[in-house]
């Protein structure tokens, strides 16, 4: 009798009383476990997560670098892929979706769309409610195809353009620079970007990404877009959010900036890994700090 009070005590004490059953995301989604025991060496950092059912991955700097994927972090999503609703968020416009789908495949993550989180989501559904019809597009081929598909009825020309809208231009001229510039000096013509990261990293370093292309519109026009769609606005999780109640989910990322900020915004658990942008020598002095922080997302388990 001693040894199975001591058994009931400990597991009491880790809150392991009740025997997972399988649930059903609310749109009949899925199936999935609590994933409680999927986490269950969290003790060893110094922390136990409540049970989450939904995780919300950054994609640069936490799944990959450029196209080398991150030491254990794709192992990681596939080893729970049965046992949480994994969600892909990514503030870089320079890729369609296909894209993105295209890349976790061939890595080995069988991600579907429906799984992808886009600032175009949140600029399409703006562009519709604002009655936005012409606007002057600076993106590439990728994002213009992607608005294109998202918004059929969008005129992308610069005459009548009612907006300016600002992506992640990895195609950029000065053409492009000019005339949308020029375009900005007009009163009437707003202006709206699609996320707010000073760079984007790679493999070989950052790289200038749209928050550096709005301090060259900032100097040359004077003008600050009046909506920003990406990180850190909650918006983007929205949907989600009707789907699972906040301590049900995680967002994983690189950034303190977009990622962290995105988080405490939605009112989330954030967990940071040092595989992308931040280091552990930003966190020092933070108002909040993350509710864990580890090297990359594959020693979350371990």
């Amino acid at each position: 009798m001693g040894k199975r009070r001591e058994k009931r005590r400990l597991q009491q004490a880790i809150g392991l009383c009740r025997i997972p059953v399988r649930r059903r995301v609310p749109d009949g989604g899925a199936t999935v476990l609590p994933s409680f025991f999927s986490f269950l060496k969290l003790g060893g950092h110094g922390m136990r997560l409540p049970d989450k059912r939904c995780i919300v991955l950054d994609m640069d700097g936490t799944i990959y670098m450029g196209d080398k994927p991150i030491e254990g972090a794709v192992a990681f999503v596939q080893r729970h892929w049965e046992d949480v609703d994994f969600f892909f968020l990514s503030n870089n416009t320079s890729k369609a979706p296909e894209t993105y789908i295209k890349k976790l495949n061939g890595m080995g993550i069988p991600a579907r769309r429906e799984q992808l989180l886009s600032p175009v989501t949140p600029l399409v559904a703006f562009l519709e409610a604002e009655g936005i019809h012409t606007a002057y597009v600076v993106g590439n081929r990728d994002f213009v195809s992607d608005l294109r598909q998202r918004m059929p009825e969008l005129k992308q020309q610069e005459e009548g353009a009612q907006a300016v809208i600002l992506a992640y231009d990895t195609e950029l001229t000065y053409e492009k620079l000019s005339r949308s510039a020029l375009l900005l000096q007009k009163d009437d013509v707003r202006f709206l970007a699609t996320h707010p990261d000073l760079v984007c990293p790679s493999p070989e370093g950052p790289l200038p990404d749209v928050g550096s292309f709005l301090a060259l519109y900032a100097t040359a026009t004077g003008r600050r877009p009046e909506r920003i769609f990406g990180k850190p606005d909650a918006t983007l999780l929205s949907g989600l959010l009707q789907r699972y109640a906040p301590e049900n989910m995680l967002m994983v990322g690189d950034r303190l900036s977009t990622d962290k900020l995105l988080a405490e915004n939605a009112g989330i658990d954030f967990l940071l890994v040092l595989s992308g942008e931040a280091r552990r020598s930003d966190l020092p002095g933070l108002e909040r700090q993350p509710a864990l922080v580890l090297d990359h997302l594959g020693l979350l388990d371990q």
